[in-house]
């Protein structure tokens, strides 16, 4: 699908019911919800795309702050026909998905969040100085090496780059570059809590409780400082989708409303 000059790989619509667009985070695509599109499907029209940059899709013109990625999810939207859409997003995803609803409520029925990574609004200098020394270490050219570093001592934990299926870490690592820039972006890490607490649409942060301290800790404090309603995923980390997808079903199918979740 063609926007804001680039093409943007969507996969979807598919099944029945209300829209249901998965955003994926960073270093990864589409791929990682394979394990959830069909279980959804039964209750949706499910729709997931690569974000700008990420493998089938490729950047285009100019820089990509987060705003960029809200603007594309909009538009996709659109284009497609299918707003209001519930909108869940893991990681990045779901820091995506939270500013799309402040931005564009008309285009949101619900968001889930799963882990939004708001360091901006909750400061944890030794994460940042991780992140600027994987960020460096990608830059100098240690791509793999750096991306390792990321997935094991930033969001899932050491040892977990081996539990990753093989054809998402090759996507990882050649997704990398997609860090990197997001690092430019001064507000890729912040959302106006205000605003949140003001939103109109239903809106669900969740974590799980095997991921690092700062992944079971941030999101749920700024959704408490917003008065958002949390749900802990219980023996799930930061990437429930490849780990516990029934898991995730369940907790979409009750927020969105189904009463097939049972």
């Amino acid at each position: 699908m063609r926007i804001d000059g680039t093409h943007l790989h969507v996969d979807g619509p598919i099944g029945d019911g209300e829209p249901l667009v998965l955003v994926h985070g960073g270093w990864t695509d589409h791929t990682t919800w394979n394990a959830v599109v069909a279980p959804l499907a039964r209750s949706f029209q499910v729709i997931r795309y690569d974000r700008r940059g990420h493998s089938r899709s490729p950047y285009g013109p100019g820089p990509s702050p987060r705003r960029r990625d809200e603007d594309d999810l909009a538009e996709l939207l659109q284009a497609l026909g299918l707003g209001p859409a519930h909108v869940v997003g893991t990681s990045y995803g779901g820091s995506i998905a939270l500013a799309l609803a402040l931005r564009r409520p008309d285009l949101v029925r619900t968001v889930i969040a799963h882990e939004p990574p708001l360091l901006g609004l909750v400061p944890d200098p030794d994460v940042e100085a991780q992140l600027a020394d994987i960020q460096n270490q990608i830059t100098a050219g240690d791509i793999a090496g750096g991306t390792r570093r990321f997935f094991e001592d930033v969001v899932l934990g050491p040892g977990s780059w081996q539990t990753i299926p093989e054809p998402l870490r090759r996507a990882a690592i050649g997704n990398a570059q997609t860090f990197v820039d997001l690092r430019q972006d001064p507000d890729w890490a912040t959302l106006e809590i205000a605003e949140l607490a003001r939103s109109s649409r239903p809106i669900l942060v969740t974590a799980g409780d095997t991921s690092p301290a700062w992944l079971r800790h941030t999101p749920f404090i700024v959704a408490d400082q917003a008065g958002i309603p949390t749900r802990r995923l219980n023996g799930a980390g930061h990437s429930p989708h490849l780990t516990h997808p029934d898991l995730l079903v369940r907790v979409i199918l009750e927020f969105a409303g189904r009463r097939d979740a049972a």
